[in-house]
């Protein structure tokens, strides 16, 4: 049975005080547990499960970022990413809430697979969404992460619809989401949504293959190579074809 306290407690795996890479600014990035997404390479596969993590208070993370506030003077905030933050939409809603009063900017880092009353309620309360997109093929996108893309798509559509700003994530890995084909294919899908401000192109690295291990999980990518710099350039040229502002991560 939910207790009181089980209701204002977050699953979290871990926080980030002095973050420089999960949106604009100094954030407090909080990584929360829980994913339905099984991607390949992930670098965080420790935070596949909703139930691991530690449970904290809200009180505890608005207490933390309000003593973080002042470093967050040059356009930075607190970052809620995962894992996938939108499966605890319900108990972000009244934490971000309580954020947006005190005057803080809030991202959203989601794959965005989930789409419901409590994530569109949490949404009025986000500045900024980076959203995750893994590939525009949906048949590669299941191949990549177990699902198919419709629903981030579809999430995509709903930031647009409702002017919500966001940015968009992609992951370069060499023979899975580098093909030229697919690249042309997402620039021209999202050329004209007017509230994408960014594109960020995340080279592929092997930095979360120690997780696996740990967790007795066998990596799934051993033999994928790491991009080359010709490869990470000439993704860019690509996008750049298509968007303002295409940066490399």
């Amino acid at each position: 049975m939910q207790t009181l306290q089980d209701t204002k407690t977050l699953n979290v795996h871990s926080i980030e005080s002095f973050g420089t890479y999960d949106g604009p600014g100094i954030r407090m990035v909080v990584f929360l547990q829980g994913c339905e997404f099984r991607c390949l390479y992930c670098g965080n596969a420790d935070t596949f499960d909703c139930d691991a993590g530690d449970k904290t208070h809200i009180d505890d993370l608005f207490k933390e970022a309000t003593h973080m506030k002042s470093y967050f003077s040059n356009g930075g905030g607190i970052t809620f990413s995962g894992g996938e933050p939108c499966l605890q939409a319900k108990k972000l809603i009244p934490l971000m809430k309580r954020l947006k009063e005190e005057g803080m900017h809030i991202c959203l880092d989601t794959n965005g697979h989930i789409l419901n009353h409590y994530v569109e309620e949490m949404l009025q309360y986000v500045d900024l969404v980076l959203l995750d997109v893994k590939h525009i093929d949906s048949d590669q996108h299941e191949k990549i992460t177990g699902r198919t893309n419709e629903n981030t798509l579809k999430f995509a559509e709903y930031l647009e619809a409702n002017q919500k700003q966001f940015w968009l994530r992609y992951v370069l890995v060499p023979d899975l989401s580098d093909q030229l084909e697919a690249l042309h294919r997402l620039g021209q899908h999202f050329q004209d949504y007017t509230q994408l401000q960014k594109v960020e192109i995340q080279p592929y690295h092997k930095l979360g293959v120690h997780k696996w291990e740990l967790m007795g999980m066998e990596y799934q990518l051993p033999n994928t190579p790491q991009n080359t710099p010709e490869q990470i350039a000439f993704a860019k040229d690509i996008y750049e074809q298509y968007f303002r502002d295409v940066v490399v991560n």
